[in-house]
């Protein structure tokens, strides 16, 4: 296939299948770049792409095209021959993600659904391929809940108190320490919960559970959050959201497997360093939920010593590639690291000004790229908050940053609640925040989250709104009931006075002052290479 096929046709991309080509607005930006990492070699699963133009009849009809189950059948039908495995066979079953993918890259905004293909009667099959009956039937209730409440709209709750349940009776404190068995009893109570919440049995037809996570995707595309997104980055005119359908790569098969977001560079700071956050034994939403909070690279770094290296050289091809700083989703499924999405990073304006010069000066673009890059910025504007606490003042709590700056204001526990008291300054505090947050987050000052990585979704969109976020303060804990938290002895309520330090992940009680600080040296550079511009001109 190539640039000049019509659309509605399918795009591959991966090794042992047909390479295709197609322009970003087709394919969307998850598919075009999958395609062009698969071209220059990255290890990524094999899969392809309905392009956009599926979804647009979609939405216009509120029915898949007519041909679109033919030609899903066909993509799947090569899948099997790349891979030698069959999507519902007994002995070598071959398992899916689905996963969104517009032209403008919307984090979070959009659904996944994973672990597609996995059945009652595939469960078996997988269990003799892989010896490892935990990871699939932690797998199964992945899926399971993940299917009710993205195809049907179901909410977490009943699925959440099953969990919970299960936990309690075996004295333990996350999912993540369930044996084999009592994850195979959790996924037939799920079985049940699904039924009673959806008024069906969960699908046991796999081409049928991929039919319905095909149109839940393009339904995705009219949620309110996704609405939201494009009406507050000004993204207007795009046919819908292409659909990725690709080999499934597991995280959760144990101690040699995990999950991990990654940036190029620092996307708070501009530094040039890999920022990468990492859950071992963890699937891919695990991660980027904000529901967990994800390691740093030390222990990846540690443990896995040949896949860090391997980061580190995805890393420069990536920026050789794209001539920019990249964010990146991968797997490593027992050792063997797979790529599976790239995209430009979402970075502050302090990180852009600083990430644009030092790219000229490494010679990956050139002034005038790097011009053009900026033209959105106030330059005079650009500057970070440092919190100047007053004499002998001490943290309550210590999280992690995902944004430079400072952020004072009023706690509020609630988007709608911060939303209705934006006259005065906000900061969001929550166990996790979730991408459905967007608008409480843009009237906010600053996020404080007790769970959660930097790279979560909501840390990518808080950085792209240029807010102060920290996440993970295991200090903080979160009375919802009451509108309180605490840090240890300290309570504070709904409204109390708040400071985050978004430069160290310090927490502080009350109003602190404030400094501002410029990046003065690069704000010249910048102004010199304008002038320069202007002269040759």
């Amino acid at each position: 296939m190539t640039t000049g096929d019509p659309p509605g046709k399918l795009l591959f991309f991966g090794a042992s299948l047909p390479q295709s080509s197609a322009s970003v607005e087709e394919a969307g930006n998850k598919g075009y770049n999958l395609m062009k990492m698969a071209r220059i070699g990255l290890p990524v699963p094999p899969g392809f792409v309905l392009g956009t133009s599926f979804c647009a009849e979609y939405l216009r009809d509120h029915a898949l095209p007519s041909e679109t189950e033919v030609v899903i059948q066909s993509g799947v039908h090569e899948l099997e021959g790349a891979t030698g495995f069959g999507f519902g066979a007994f002995r070598k079953p071959l398992l899916l993600s689905v996963r969104s993918g517009a032209a403008v890259s919307m984090p979070g905004m959009m659904e996944t659904i994973l672990d597609l293909g996995l059945c009652d009667s595939t469960i078996a099959g997988l269990i003799r391929l892989t010896g490892n009956p935990r990871f699939v039937w932690d797998s199964y209730r992945r899926l399971i809940q993940t299917y009710a409440e993205v195809v049907h709209g179901c909410q977490s709750i009943p699925f959440d108190a099953l969990a919970e349940k299960y936990l309690a009776s075996e004295r333990v404190s996350s999912v993540r320490e369930l044996d084999a068995e009592q994850l195979k009893s959790l996924s037939a109570d799920y079985l049940d919960a699904y039924q009673d919440e959806t008024g069906a049995p969960f699908p046991q037809d796999p081409m049928a559970q991929l039919s319905g996570a095909v149109k839940a995707v393009f339904e995705s595309w009219e949620s309110k959050r996704a609405r939201d997104y494009r009406e507050l980055h000004g993204i207007h005119g795009l046919p819908g959201t292409a659909v990725v359908i690709q080999l499934m790569v597991f995280g959760n098969m144990g101690a040699t497997s995990g999950s991990g977001v990654a940036f190029t560079r620092d996307p708070a700071t501009g530094e040039n360093r890999l920022y990468v956050d990492f859950l071992f034994n963890a699937q891919g939403e695990d991660v980027v939920s904000g529901r967990h909070t994800p390691r740093s690279s030390d222990k990846l770094s540690r443990t896995m010593p040949a896949v860090y290296k391997e980061l580190m050289m995805v890393r420069s091809r990536l920026e050789s590639e794209f001539k920019d700083m990249q964010d990146f989703e991968f797997t490593v499924q027992e050792g063997r690291l797979y790529m599976l999405q790239c995209r430009r990073g979402n970075r502050t304006p302090w990180a852009a000004l600083r990430i644009s010069v030092d790219l000229v000066n490494e010679g990956l673009i050139d002034r005038a790229t790097a011009l053009k890059r900026l033209e959105g910025f106030d330059l005079a504007s650009i500057g970070k908050n440092v919190l100047l606490p007053e004499s002998g003042a001490q943290p309550i709590g210590r999280g992690i940053p995902a944004s430079i700056g400072v952020a004072v204001g009023q706690i509020a526990f609630d988007a709608e609640v911060a939303r209705s008291r934006e006259r005065n300054p906000q900061i969001l505090v929550r166990r996790d925040i979730l991408t459905e947050d967007i608008r409480g987050m843009a009237s906010c000052a600053g996020i404080l989250t007790s769970s959660g990585g930097r790279t979560s979704h909501a840390a990518v969109v808080a950085r792209q709104m240029n807010k102060v976020c920290i996440v993970g303060c295991r200090d903080l804990t979160i009375d919802s009931e009451h509108k309180t938290c605490s840090f240890g002895d300290k309570v504070l309520r709904d409204g109390d006075y708040i400071s985050l330090d978004g430069n160290s992940g310090d927490v502080y009680a009350g109003k602190a002052k404030i400094n501002f600080e410029k990046p003065t040296e690069l704000i010249e550079t910048i102004a010199r290479w304008k002038f320069q511009s202007a002269m040759l001109a």
